[in-house]
């Protein structure tokens, strides 16, 4: 048996009694089977493109009815000509006729000049992308790459164009601007007033943990093989509490000219309190070393215990390359001793002394090391392993005001590592611009992108759209392991 399905659309206006009706889509279809059933994919295209079109124009027609007379003295515009105004929306791409209408003569005295002509209906749309196109670019680029998320969105919805890669990336730097254009200035510090207002706030939440590391992303300008890579700065922040919600953010620092109030941001965002401890855990590089200052009057700030060992390993691994002396013909009985198990020895000592935050005696233990190093005529193994020795006493002598009881901080369960903020930085940076999507990146086009994925993998960007523009009602689902 054969059925035909018609849709219509009735358009009433509110000052109108009566309605319009107009039929939209007609369906015919035979007897039922698993591939006859409901709508195919082209036909829900075409039904969705239709009653967009449909309902669009009814609005269109009554925008330009609400200006048909002069709000001043009750007389009629005249119409000068109509041009065509192209409107992209999820459900395809429309070109609306707007009316281009005579300002009326009872306005040539304005001050302000009023011009010759105005249009209504471009007027009403300044933008010629609905909010929600925006937000799913912006939103499905963050988590693939510009060119398929340009093909998924046009395989899944009748946008009735074809969309490009390049507009996806255009479409996230403009949000990503937007972004940029809201963060307040820069301050040297944010930790305002004094110990008694502190003391008058309520009792603040449980700690925040802010991790800050650093990543590596392609360079689109290479000239050799330095410069092939530009440093990407990625954080998040933890709050103690296990329902609490943990918020990441990066940026390039090279081209960020706002990176403590980007981060300060993201801590107020956490309902971050001056009477509220924050413990910031960094790699203690020279780039990021100072960024946490005065952010808050309860902060400490700690060296990671992660890059402590690593740079111990590394030293303990060269040790075990040293060769022996050769024997002194003065003392033939006398065996040499092995420096490969000395220095080891040393090593570990001085891993332990950093572990319980004994820093003059771990200071001791380098310069005993750089002692039995320094020779006369060292091997090339020994005097790579002086270098790394003396680097790491100056890496030791900068951070010495950052450096805890590591043990203690770990018996009473507190943080000393960011190791989830190597996670971080695998998942904001890694995951979508270096490891599968190897795409080049200029530092100011991936610190514009950053913005945005941040937000989508915060669950944030629909928060903002909403903020934009009222009645954007899009409820987004969270994004955290997003690829």
């Amino acid at each position: 048996m054969k059925i035909t399905v018609r849709v219509q659309v009735s358009a009433v206006a509110e000052a109108e009694d009566s309605a319009q009706f107009s039929e939209v889509f007609v369906l015919e279809r035979d007897q039922l089977t698993a591939a006859s059933a409901g709508l195919g994919l082209a036909e829900a295209h075409a039904l969705l493109t239709s009653i967009q079109k449909a309902v669009v124009c009814a609005q269109a027609t009554a925008a330009v009815a609400e200006h048909r007379l002069c709000v001043r003295c009750g007389r009629a515009h005249r119409r000068k000509d109509t041009r065509t105004i192209t409107m992209r929306t999820l459900f395809g791409t429309l070109h609306l006729d707007s009316p281009r209408l005579v300002t009326c003569p009872c306005r040539a005295d304005d001050a302000e000049g009023a011009p010759a002509t105005f249009s209504p209906l471009a007027t009403t749309l300044t933008q010629r992308h609905t909010p929600e196109l925006v937000y799913l670019q912006a939103r499905f680029a963050a988590v693939m790459s510009f060119d398929l998320a340009a093909h998924l969105l046009g395989e899944i919805l009748p946008l009735g164009r074809t969309l490009h890669a390049s507009a996806v990336r255009d479409q996230v730097n403009t949000v990503a601007t937007r972004l940029e254009g809201e963060l307040g200035p820069e301050q040297y510090m944010f930790a305002q007033g004094c110990q008694r207002d502190w003391d008058q706030l309520p009792r603040p939440d449980l700690p925040l943990v802010v991790g800050l590391d650093g990543g590596y992303v392609h360079s689109s300008a290479q000239t050799s093989r330095r410069d092939g890579w530009f440093e990407v700065v990625a954080g998040k922040s933890m709050p103690t509490d296990a329902d609490g919600v943990a918020k990441c953010f990066a940026f390039v620092q090279k081209i960020d000219t706002k990176p403590k109030r980007r981060l300060f941001e993201v801590l107020r965002g956490q309902g971050m309190q001056p009477n509220q401890q924050v413990t910031f855990l960094t790699d203690g590089g020279e780039d990021i070393r100072d960024l946490p200052l005065y952010l808050n009057p309860h902060s400490e700030h700690l060296l990671d215990w992660f890059h402590i060992t690593m740079r111990l390993t590394v030293m303990a691994n060269m040790a075990k390359s040293l060769r022996p002396p050769p024997p002194d013909p003065e003392l033939p009985a006398a065996a040499p001793a092995d420096p490969a198990t000395e220095i080891s020895a040393q090593l570990q000592r001085l891993k332990w002394f950093l572990w319980h935050g004994n820093l003059f005696r771990a200071q001791q233990t380098i310069d005993d090391i750089i002692l039995d190093l320094d020779v006369e005529h060292p091997g090339v193994e020994q005097a790579k392993l002086l270098a790394a020795v003396r680097e790491f006493d100056g890496y030791l002598r900068a951070n010495a005001g950052r450096i805890p009881n590591y043990g203690e901080r770990h018996r009473c369960g507190e943080a000393i590592s960011t190791a989830f903020v190597e996670s971080t930085v695998n998942q904001v940076v890694s995951k979508r611009m270096v490891k599968k999507q190897q795409m080049r990146w200029s530092p100011q086009g991936a610190h514009l992108f950053l913005q945005v994925r941040t937000r989508v993998l915060n669950d944030d960007l629909a928060a903002d759209f909403a903020r934009w523009h009222p009645g954007f009602t899009h409820q987004s689902q969270p994004m955290a392991q997003a690829a």
